[in-house]
């Protein structure tokens, strides 16, 4: 078999059923480029359509989500959940409330999450989910209302056994909690492990919050490590200010390293002195105020609405804001001031053209596939607890977080130079681990 001409087709089909889903595309393109060597390997799984089956989602759900705001108004919503691949164990993967939710996007975000699932190890498949309602500005009773609407349809298709969301961009713990007691409402069921994210008073786990953010970090460390480098007095730009990026900095300065800017969908912030954790928590946390508020409470801080937070020179970048922030000239400029690694917080942050250009220059690159897999990692260990009605310790889950993302690096760099590559190049590492673990999966358990 061609086996190049066979990724093409895949591709080609992909993009012929699903028109007007570029995220999507651009998420199966810089996966099946990356296959040649497996499938050249490993035939069967091109003869039993194993790419076909696996760039089709097993379920695709999509749905009306009505509710009535403060004034007495009613709103319309569509809500999504993209049951993607369960080979290796139920669905798992985020519910996003954004503006810019559509399926093509939940598509690319769950079609990841496959991969990204498959390298930590744990018995967890791949799919995701959310909706177009917009959390920002809206009262504790709105964002209530909504999730209850949302969970009356989506509860139907969940349980711990079959289906497992968690949070993502716009759903922290307010937004679990309401989603929880609706479907707890519903099923007359109190299922822990229905959902992730939870606060540890009632079911969730220790160092949950900080897992994705914390995992990147010691992902990058492990690359670094790699050149006999380290965190230690670097120079660190964190793009967004939510939950992953939050917990990046503080994970970064517990490192030796000084994160200089971050930022948020208004502009971004410079603080030369390095960013004042605390400071940071307040604003995004409890006041939801925009990332300005830091210039205009800490002297010396400055910030701009104009250029991108990837202007600011610094040797190590971590991306955790959302898809394709980082574009072709953002990475050149970065290569240009002397960056040494990128690690990827958000999923698909970097654009293809900006990942060819790092690539190139010898740029330590870690794809969200791997460098964000300790959220998902984390949440599994939370199922781990909730199943066995157990709660462990803060040390004890963060020192598992680490090992997780230990071995989710060494994986890639195994599997990389023994399917032809560089050990350095993460992202066909990730990508053949990952496929290689599902694809065997699938095959044993037959064409479904």
């Amino acid at each position: 078999m061609d086996v190049s001409a066979h990724i093409e087709a895949v591709y080609a089909e992909v993009r012929r059923r699903d028109p007007g889903e570029p995220e999507f595309h651009q998420a199966a393109a810089e996966v099946l480029t990356s296959l040649t060597p497996a499938l050249e390997r490993h035939p069967e799984y091109a003869e039993t359509g194993i790419l076909d089956r696996l760039c089709e989602p097993e379920r695709q759900l999509m749905f009306r989500v009505p509710w009535v705001d403060d004034q007495g108004s009613v709103r319309v919503n569509r809500g999504f959940r993209v049951e993607f691949n369960s080979a290796l164990g139920p669905y798992k993967g985020g519910l996003r409330f954004h503006p810019s939710v559509n399926l093509g996007i939940v598509k690319f975000l769950g079609f990841e999450q496959i991969f990204k699932n498959a390298l930590t190890g744990m018995a967890i498949g791949g799919g995701k989910g959310g909706s177009d309602f917009d959390p920002k500005g809206r009262s504790d009773g709105e964002v209530m209302r909504f999730c209850q609407s949302f969970m009356t349809e989506l509860h139907r298709h969940l349980g711990e056994h079959t289906d497992v969301p968690a949070g993502d961009i716009g759903v922290g713990a307010r937004e679990i909690g309401y989603l929880f007691g609706q479907y707890k409402r519903i099923t007359n069921r109190y299922e822990s492990g229905v959902l992730t994210g939870k606060p540890v008073a009632w079911g969730g786990s220790q160092a949950r919050t900080e897992a994705t953010g914390y995992g990147a970090v010691y992902f990058a460390q492990e690359m670094l490590a790699t050149r006999g480098e380290g965190f230690e007095g670097r120079r660190v730009v964190v793009s967004g200010s939510g939950n992953v990026a939050v917990y990046a900095v503080e994970k970064v300065h517990d490192l030796g390293g000084r994160v200089v800017a971050c930022s948020d969908s208004s502009g971004y912030l410079v603080d030369e002195d390095g960013i004042d954790l605390e400071l940071l928590k307040e604003i995004k946390e409890v006041r939801r105020s925009r990332i300005s508020a830091y210039a205009e409470a800490k002297p010396g801080a400055r910030f701009s609405a104009r250029g991108t937070v990837y202007d600011v020179p610094c040797e190590i970048v971590l991306p955790c804001a959302t898809q394709n922030e980082l574009r072709r000239e953002d990475a050149v400029a970065l290569v240009k001031k002397g960056v040494r690694a990128v690690a990827e917080g958000a999923n698909m942050p970097c654009t293809a053209e900006a990942v060819d250009v790092f690539q190139e220059a010898g740029i330590l690159f870690g794809p969200g596939k791997a460098a964000n897999a300790g959220g998902v990692a984390t949440s599994a260990l939370e199922m781990q607890q909730n199943a066995s009605r157990d709660s462990w310790t803060f040390e004890e889950t963060e020192s598992r977080l680490a090992k997780v993302m230990r071995g989710v690096h060494a994986q890639c760099r195994e599997t990389a130079e023994a399917y032809g590559g560089s050990p350095d190049d993460y992202v066909r590492g990730a990508n053949v681990a990952g496929f290689l673990k599902v694809a065997e999966a699938m095959t044993a358990q037959g064409v479904i």
